[in-house]
């Protein structure tokens, strides 16, 4: 916890209405350091998040907020254009009393506030299928609500973040440097990402065409990352917008069935229990599109189950690149984690393949 002097220069730099009464860690999120204010107004009590942004993760917080301060703001606006409630639909970002979207304190640390969405949670796993598609359709909206937006004007907080040509290449030579001597016990790994560089190089290269329009994406589109109401179990809100940034469409919807459509953990070490449910992809499948509203193109929607298929890739390719530099990045509570890691994302990427007819005619079923 904060010392409460840090504590007290902070909340004052906002305009929080009312009397600070509370002052407590909030959340299991692993970058940011995030807290729930409770103050006290003459019209009852209010509440809201504060949270300190990670310099470690986001090397530019003023371009990060510049990203969230844009994309709220244009989702209030469409909010109250469709009648929906803008205090609960989006984020709602609280500016320090200077104007800007967040505040840098005494020891050069940047803090942020939102309002607090009441009434509502966030789940880390898919305990029923009505959950999953509640997110589908959330990030599906998400989506809708930002397909005019000038996706290139937005800041691109982590660069090449999905670069997949580029991180192929720095795989590469990943293995060609070696600098840990694990090479040669991961051949048969290595020569699965070696013999996937087609899948690597599919979206940039229909990039290069013009062929898929770049959007604003999320980049962490997990069933944590959406408040869903307590009442109606209707998924309200899309949450941490640290990675928002211009991207595709289909990395977004790949990284949910990677996470969410997976019938095993992301770092189960019996690699028989890891497949792609194809019931909870079609779930998704159903409720994104439902969501979207139109929004993608006919080649965005027949090239969802590649997206899938990509991401997939993309993870397993990364932490086993950081296995063989060391395990840097990703963090390890075990020996082999990160190897542990990429061999689930493989396994995976394999059982999808064999589905793929299955998987392009679930998508087809709801175009």
């Amino acid at each position: 916890m904060e010392n409460s002097n840090k504590i007290s220069e902070v909340t004052e730099a906002f305009n929080l209405p009312g009397e600070l009464k509370e002052c407590i860690p909030y959340g299991n999120g692993h970058i940011n350091d995030t807290y729930r204010l409770t103050c006290e107004t003459p019209e009852g009590i209010r509440r809201y998040i504060l949270q300190r942004m990670s310099r470690r993760i986001f090397k530019n917080p003023q371009e990060l907020m510049e990203n969230v301060s844009g994309v709220t703001s244009w989702l209030r606006k469409k909010i109250i254009e469709n009648g929906g409630d803008p205090e609960r639909e989006t984020l709602n970002v609280i500016p320090a009393k200077d104007g800007k979207p967040y505040y840098v304190d005494s020891k050069g640390e940047y803090w942020r506030s939102y309002v607090y969405i009441t009434d509502a949670s966030s789940y880390d796993q898919v305990e029923k299928p009505e959950d999953f598609y509640e997110s589908a359709v959330a990030f599906g909206h998400f989506q809708r609500m930002l397909a005019d937006y000038p996706a290139e004007t937005l800041n691109e907080t982590i660069k090449g973040f999905h670069d997949t040509r580029a991180r192929f290449q720095v795989f590469k030579d990943t293995v060609a440097k070696d600098v840990c001597g694990r090479a040669a016990e991961v051949q048969d790994e290595i020569n699965f990402v070696l013999a996937h560089e087609d899948v690597a190089n599919v979206f940039g290269e229909l990039q290069d065409k013009g062929k898929l329009p770049l959007r604003v994406t999320h980049n962490d589109t997990k069933l944590n990352n959406i408040m869903i109401d307590d009442v109606t179990h209707k998924g309200i809100c899309v949450i941490d917008l640290d990675t928002v940034m211009p991207g595709l469409s289909l990395n977004d919807f790949g990284d949910s069935i990677r996470f969410g459509a997976s019938t095993a953990a992301e770092d189960e070490q019996d690699i028989s229990k890891v497949s792609c449910d194809l019931h909870l992809f079609e779930v998704y499948v159903k409720g994104f599109l439902e969501g979207c509203g139109g929004a993608l193109t006919d080649l965005e929607v027949e090239m969802l189950p590649m997206g899938a298929i990509l991401m997939t890739f993309e993870c397993g390719m990364r932490f086993l690149a950081d296995h063989l530099e060391g395990d840097h990045y990703f963090r390890i509570h075990r020996e082999n984690h990160n190897l542990d890691r990429a061999r689930t994302q493989f396994k995976l990427v394999w059982d999808m393949e064999q589905k793929l007819s299955e998987m392009k005619a679930i998508v087809q079923k709801y175009k």
